[in-house]
């Protein structure tokens, strides 16, 4: 039996600076996203198209979706494999490629996640384990912009482990 989950999000324009869209330069491409219990993000649009850098905006919070649900899903596949991760660092990057028309779309995500395991744990194992997250993270499965995996496994000497 499938089980289905609801999301909801709330997202507000908050960029209109007197005159509304009366031409490409005359608004702030400035919004609100939030959610029932949760902080607010500031976000707006990628500074190459006319947005305010100091926001968050749609392709990075794709990137981080992207990451975010691939770490949990591998720290889930590491428990389950008698992987002990200890610490996991990711800084995912990704190429959009504009067409002349204004168009565009992700070529690729690139996932560099350092993860650090025990002692005890098995470093290979570790290592495929982010190729059997796309079997599952539901964000992957979504999505038609490759993902990629340039992982580095960092194992703990049993010195460091006591």
């Amino acid at each position: 039996m499938n089980t289905r989950h609801n999301y909801a999000v709330h997202l507000v324009w908050t960029g209109n600076t007197g005159s509304g869209t009366s031409s490409l330069r005359s608004y702030s491409r400035d919004h609100q996203v939030d959610a029932k219990g949760l902080a607010q993000i500031a976000a707006s649009a990628d500074p190459a198209f006319l947005g305010d850098p100091t926001r968050w905006n749609p392709e990075q919070l794709y990137l981080t979706s992207i990451a975010q649900c691939h770490m949990l899903w591998y720290l889930g596949l590491a428990a389950r494999s008698a992987i002990t991760v200890v610490a996991y660092d990711d800084h995912p990057t990704g190429i959009m490629v504009e067409e002349s028309s204004g168009a565009g779309e992700f070529e690729s995500v690139t996932l560099h996640p350092t993860v650090t395991i025990d002692s005890r744990s098995d470093p290979r194992r570790a290592k495929t384990l982010h190729e059997e997250v796309a079997d599952y993270c539901f964000i992957a499965r979504s999505v038609k912009t490759p993902i990629l995996h340039e992982a580095n496994i960092i194992q703990l000497d049993s010195d460091a482990a006591s």
